[in-house]
């Protein structure tokens, strides 16, 4: 067996993250040649990957960028929270949100596994990342936004980084595009604490509906036959107001929605604004 110097293993240590035991046994392995100990270490984040396969990723951290042109958030899980907190989990999500950026697809975490940032697959660092904290981890959700010919994106993250959303608004012209961008962030905000389950009723899964009709039906049988089905319309246009973004009350003004909020913005800014679409992540 070679003899494993202190200056091999702290620079193993440096190089890949690891322990100071898990890097003077991978030398020992590879008999000091350090290249070797990285694959060692690698394939250890591998076994531990397969290892903890059926565990859960309640735990993690979201990430939102805009570049003025195109924004990304992504959300990256693990198992617990002191491991979320980490600095090497930390670098590696935003990694992650690299990757995003660099992406051939607009959307889907498994589109992100063999992008490269600094010359390596993100593949490489999540193993990496695997093998240096022992939890299991994976990305959650990705999805990337590009702005219109006039346009811009609102973001928001949560300050816990466990939930976030996006966007997208056309604008009438470039400078309202610039008006309304705190407004933009503002219904991000809006969006990450109430959660709508769509833009506008037009948007909604129609089974979604089916089954709210059904509920709305059970709840008023026993009333007259004559006032059934009005009763159950107002009740779901009183779910669709309750759900649906631009039918929503805006958290930050309850005498507006959120259509009338951004309007108003618009207007201000001397044109019109328009929600096109907006996503959600969350974690746990």
């Amino acid at each position: 067996m070679a003899d494993i110097s202190a200056a091999s293993v702290m620079k193993l240590r440096k190089i890949s993250g690891q322990g100071m035991m898990d890097c003077k046994k991978a030398l020992e392995e590879s008999n000091g040649d350090v290249e070797a100990a990285m694959q060692i270490l690698r394939k250890k984040g591998l076994a531990t990957m397969q290892k903890r396969a059926g565990r859960e990723t309640t735990q993690g951290r979201v990430l939102c960028i805009f570049d003025g042109k195109t924004a990304v958030i992504v959300s990256l899980c693990c198992e617990t929270d002191f491991v979320a907190k980490s600095e090497v989990f930390v670098k590696t999500a935003e990694k992650l949100l690299e990757c995003g950026k660099k992406a051939a697809a607009d959307q889907g975490g498994a589109a992100l596994m063999d992008v490269e940032v600094d010359g390596r697959k993100f593949a490489e660092y999540l193993n990496d990342t695997v093998s240096q904290t022992g939890e299991k981890i994976e990305i959650g959700d990705y999805y990337r936004m590009t702005v219109p010919a006039t346009g811009t994106v609102g973001t928001y993250v949560h300050f816990n980084h466990k939930v976030g959303s996006m966007a997208l608004i056309e604008a009438s012209s470039e400078a309202v595009a610039r008006g309304v961008k705190q407004t933009a962030d503002e219904i991000c905000m809006h969006i990450t604490a109430m959660n709508p389950i769509a833009l506008d009723k037009d948007s909604v899964d129609p089974t979604v509906i089916e089954k709210e009709r059904a509920v709305a039906a059970e709840q008023v049988k026993d009333k007259p036959a004559n006032i059934i089905e009005k009763i159950i319309d107002g009740k779901i246009n009183k779910f669709l107001k309750d759900q649906c973004l631009v039918e929503q009350t805006f958290v930050k003004d309850d005498t507006k929605t959120v259509n009338q909020t951004l309007q108003d913005a618009a207007k201000a800014a001397g044109g019109t604004a328009k929600i096109k679409r907006f996503v959600r992540i969350e974690i746990g």
